[in-house]
């Protein structure tokens, strides 16, 4: 069983930023790591997901410009840089990691395709 833990969230003004990281305890390189986020009394939303081989991405249409997802396989480690935050990225995200994710799998930006979740970590963003 993968073991992910994100860190770095925390309260950031309006127009600021922050950089989540998600720590795999292991990976294999036909794997993928994606980002969700959840705000109270929404579902869970797809952010952000990214291969470890190769290093292909997919995105959120209405977040693609602001949030940059990237990786370090020396570290295991994918991060989130999230810029100009607003108060309505206000919410506990989470990483989720599967291995064997092929690319068709990834376009359908779906939680469901995740194995293995981190417990989350809180991003408030005040106005």
């Amino acid at each position: 069983q993968v073991q992910l833990v994100e860190s770095g969230g925390g309260t950031v003004q309006s127009g600021g930023s922050l950089r989540l990281s998600c720590t795999a305890s292991s990976r294999t390189n036909s794997g993928a790591v994606g980002w969700f986020r959840q705000a109270p009394g929404k579902e869970r939303e797809f952010v952000a997901a990214i291969r470890w081989s190769g290093g292909t991405t997919v995105y959120a249409e209405t977040l693609k410009g602001r949030f940059t997802i990237s990786k370090n396989n020396a570290l295991n480690t994918v991060y989130l840089q999230m810029n100009s935050l607003k108060p309505e990225d206000t919410a506990v995200y989470y990483c989720a990691g599967r291995s064997g994710m092929i690319l068709s799998t990834m376009w359908n930006r779906s939680p469901d395709d995740y194995y293995n979740w981190g417990q989350g970590t809180q991003v408030t963003v005040s106005s």
